[in-house]
């Protein structure tokens, strides 16, 4: 990714310290070949708990969280890291976990070394905090194993045991556990809530109803590009009188 495509500036130690406790957006808008994509008004995630977005294919909903992380540039709007302009010097602070794990050719405690490396850490702290975050991951069995062998559901773990390792403040997730068996799924969840629970603030990104449900205290639901609704849980799933968020939970089609 181009540097200057998102990041407005390199940062300072002091931006650093502020952390990403709240990611927001305002008047998001990205078009291509004429066709709009993604044309949101403003958004906001808070500090704390998980968030499921959720709608249709072809939503927006990855758009959407590769765009509050950086990866893409709107063509109109501004993202907001708590409160100002993202920067290279918090971009650690903001992780993202992708459906297919991208690894390095390397084994797996190379891959969470590397990353930490990467963010400023010595070598040393490196290799006993990749090391550490393995054995929290019950992956300690697996260190030395090159990712290529590892199993689908092994990578996502690694993949997430990483992004955990370089301890931010959000964490985005889009559709992570898709492909991956239901005994890594549930290892999954079982760490994300974990996670939250020591204050991590979650996005996700999940078709599976279930474990929005399970993970998630407020939903976003997509359509067309645009939020439809943003409530809690309990209001969405049980409460909504938003009739397009009605037809999606009674199984209808959006188009």
């Amino acid at each position: 990714m181009d540097k200057e495509a998102f990041f407005m500036d390199e940062g300072s130690h002091s931006q650093a310290l502020l952390g990403v406790h709240s990611v927001s957006a305002e008047a998001l808008r990205i078009e291509r070949a004429g066709r709009v994509l993604l044309s949101i008004d403003s958004i906001e995630f808070g500090a704390t708990g998980c968030c499921g977005i959720v709608g249709p294919n072809g939503a927006g909903k990855s758009l959407l969280v590769r765009t509050l992380c950086g990866l893409m540039r709107p063509d109109e709007g501004r993202v907001y890291w708590a409160g100002s302009a993202p920067d290279a010097a918090r971009r650690h602070q903001v992780g993202l976990l992708l459906q297919r794990p991208v690894l390095l050719r390397r084994n797996a405690v190379q891959n969470i070394v590397y990353a930490l490396r990467a963010a400023g850490l010595s070598r040393k702290a490196s290799v006993e905090q990749a090391q550490r975050a393995l054995e929290e991951s019950g992956l300690a069995a697996v260190r030395e194993v090159p990712s290529h062998r590892l199993s689908g559901g092994e990578q996502q773990r690694v993949a997430l045991a990483r992004a955990l390792a370089l301890k931010p403040d959000m964490l985005f997730l889009d559709e992570a556990t898709a492909n991956v068996d239901p005994a890594s799924t549930l290892v999954i969840e079982q760490q994300l809530l974990g996670a939250m629970r020591a204050g991590l603030k979650v996005v996700m990104v999940s078709h599976d109803v279930g474990q929005v449900r399970r993970l998630a205290n407020e939903v976003v639901l997509m359509h067309k590009g645009q939020i439809v609704e943003q409530s809690s849980r309990t209001t969405f799933f049980e409460q909504t009188n938003n009739p397009v968020s009605r037809r999606w939970l009674a199984g209808e089609l959006l188009v």
